[in-house]
């Protein structure tokens, strides 16, 4: 059967959860950088965010029979990466109690490049996205996921609060308490060492 990849994502999830295989592909085509964007940033590693990823559509797969059409595909979708990543994050806390161990892995790409920007620049750039990904990543989940969802994936206060079960003032409070954070954070990581 052939999928029309112009379909909306609930007439694509409805024909996935029918068993349509090449319907929930598009759905993955469709979803899968933004997503991928999204957890980089709450993880603050790369490979924490992928692992979160697949982990969140294997789950959205076998969930697809309680997918609401009435709502959003990619805010449901999103519920269940968000969910995923906070637990990850919890047994990454637990084995890092045992083995005293952080990863100190590259971030991944710059998600642009621009052939024409000089090579200095484009390292400062990457160094910058890098710190603000790890600052991100520091974060407490109550802090990071209204700051993600609205910040960085332009949902309004409201349709974030709606996908945490928070009020959108809530949602407004710990956006601003984040960015305060973060900007501490990374003016701090900016001051030269003493020594």
């Amino acid at each position: 059967m052939k999928v029309d990849l112009e379909a909306p994502d609930a007439s694509l999830a409805q024909l996935a959860a029918a068993g349509d295989d090449h319907a929930f592909n598009q759905l993955v085509h469709r979803h899968k950088e933004s997503l991928y964007r999204m957890l980089r940033r709450y993880a603050g590693d790369p490979e924490e965010a992928y692992e979160a990823v697949q982990e969140a559509f294997i789950a959205a797969w076998s969930a697809l029979d309680r997918y609401n059409p009435e709502r959003p595909f990619g805010a449901w979708l999103r519920t269940i990466a968000l969910n995923k990543a906070r637990d990850r994050g919890r047994r990454m806390k637990v084995r890092r109690m045992f083995f005293c161990a952080q990863s100190f892995e590259e971030s991944a790409a710059m998600e642009v490049f621009d052939p024409a920007m000089p090579a200095d620049d484009m390292v400062i750039l990457e160094q910058r996205a890098r710190r603000l990904d790890k600052a991100i990543g520091k974060l407490s989940d109550a802090l990071k996921a209204p700051l993600l969802l609205t910040v960085f994936e332009g949902y309004s206060q409201q349709a974030a609060g709606e996908l945490l079960g928070l009020s959108a003032k809530t949602v407004e409070t710990r956006v601003y308490r984040a960015r305060r954070l973060l900007a501490a954070q990374l003016d701090d990581d900016m001051r030269p060492s003493k020594g």
